[in-house]
This record gives C-alpha cells, structure tokens and sequence, in this order.
C-alpha cells in the first residue's frame, strides 16, 4: 500500500501533493502527469476565486460526497426541515443525468441549481461557478454542494467549498474508510447514515467503521444519524450550525 495515497497500487508511481490534492501516476506516464498537474491547477484557481465569493457574501458552503444512493439528498431534505427557519439554505446537486435530485429540493421550497454532468464522475470548480451565477447569493447563507456519487474522484476537486462531508451508509460496508482512504482523510466530519437500518444489518459494525475513518483521518468527529427517523439529526444541525457561526466569527 502507497504510504502517501493509501491505494493499492504495487506498481512504481509517483504521488504528488500540489497542498490541496494527492495525484498519483505510474512513472511510465510523465505527460499524464502534467496535464493532470496543469488541470488541477487551473481548478484550483477557480476554487479560490468561488470561495472568495462566497465569503464576499457571507456564504458557508459544504461539500456532500458518497457512493450513490448513499442518502445525500435525503438528508438534506430532514436538514432543510430542520434549519429552514434558521437560515436561508440554497443547494448545488450532481448527477451525470436528470433533474430528479433538485426537483426534490425545490419541493422543499429552497433554490436549487442542477449541474448534469455527462460523462464526468465529480463536479469540478468550473461548474460550480457557473451555478453560482444562477443564485441570489445575498439571500444565502448556507450553500450545500451534493457531489455525483463516486467514493473516487470528488475528494480530488476542491470546489471553493468550507467543508466536506463524507457520508457512509450502512448498506455499503463498514470498510469503506479502508477500501476508499481518500476520499474519507478528506472529510472533517463523516456520516453514519441510514442508522435506522442496523438493526437489520448485522455486518455493519459501527465501532469498526469509526476504527477504519480514523485509521485515515485522525480524530475527527463521526455522526450516525437516520434521515428517516431523525435519529443523530439534532448532533449534525448542531455541526452545521458551529460551522456557520465559525465562519461568521473568522469574517
């Protein structure tokens, strides 16, 4: 196992860390290196300049990543319910086709932007911007960017966001935090979801997939919760509501 990356790859490869990503590439494929270099770079400057908007008006933003169907929108839908009342929420869904996540946001009554990807496996700062174009940003002030489904790619792509989110389901394993280790070492918080199910899956050991997340990550915090039951919903409300009143105070 690469020491730097956490994959599995035996072969001779080079990792690089340009402070926000970690790239690694076998040796045998230096101009994949740099083009790759050169795309996240101009990513980067993208992420700079979005997080700079945001903060210009205030904005928290928080990057949701997971497998598909681990329960990301739904659990924006329980948090909507929950802070509406609170504060003004707006929502950057993707997915490779349809609008079928958004349209269950704006049902809650919250702007949402769907970016369709085609073929790309993440969103990427480009897109992100484009949709922010498409937001009355004075009248948010909290922004929740639900990544396309991919345990990969997303964690490689800063968006601009404050935070990211990573979100495990009971359904997919307690080993994913080991099989998928950078995605998760890129989390400040992880998500236990779909909680209600454990009594039924007597595979997924929670203690084992708090084991694994810090075995990547450190010490940083874990929440189960259930969206469907609003078990641990209070505990995540409570995250969000310090990460919004953290960035007001750094402002």
């Amino acid at each position: 196992m690469c020491t730097d990356c956490g994959c599995n790859n035996n072969r001779p490869h080079t990792v690089y860390n340009d402070g926000e990503n970690i790239i690694h590439t076998p040796h045998s494929d230096p101009l994949s290196v740099e083009v790759h270099s050169q795309l996240l770079s101009q990513n980067n400057q993208q992420a700079s300049l979005n997080r700079s908007l945001l903060e210009q008006h205030n904005i928290t933003a928080i990057n949701l990543m997971s497998s598909p169907g681990a329960g990301k929108t739904s659990l924006l839908e329980r948090t909507i319910d929950e802070l509406k009342g609170e504060y003004c929420i707006a929502v950057i869904e993707g997915d490779l086709e349809t609008e079928n996540d958004a349209a269950r946001i704006r049902a809650k009554g919250v702007s949402a932007i769907q970016i369709t990807t085609g073929n790309a496996c993440h969103l990427d700062a480009t897109m992100v911007n484009n949709a922010l174009q498409q937001i009355d940003l004075e009248a948010v002030d909290l922004l929740f960017i639900e990544n396309v489904g991919n345990l990969v790619c997303p964690a490689s792509f800063d968006l601009g966001q404050h935070h990211n989110i990573t979100l495990l389901s009971t359904p997919e394993g307690d080993d994913k935090p080991a099989k998928y280790p950078v995605i998760f070492r890129a989390a400040e918080l992880m998500l236990i979801t779909k909680c209600d199910l454990l009594p039924l899956l007597d595979d997924f050991n929670p203690q084992q997939a708090t084991h694994y997340f810090r075995a990547v990550s450190g010490n940083r915090p874990i929440i189960q919760l259930s969206s469907k039951n609003g078990s641990g919903i209070d505990a995540w409300c409570a995250w969000l509501k310090d990460a919004c009143s953290q960035k007001l105070t750094s402002l």
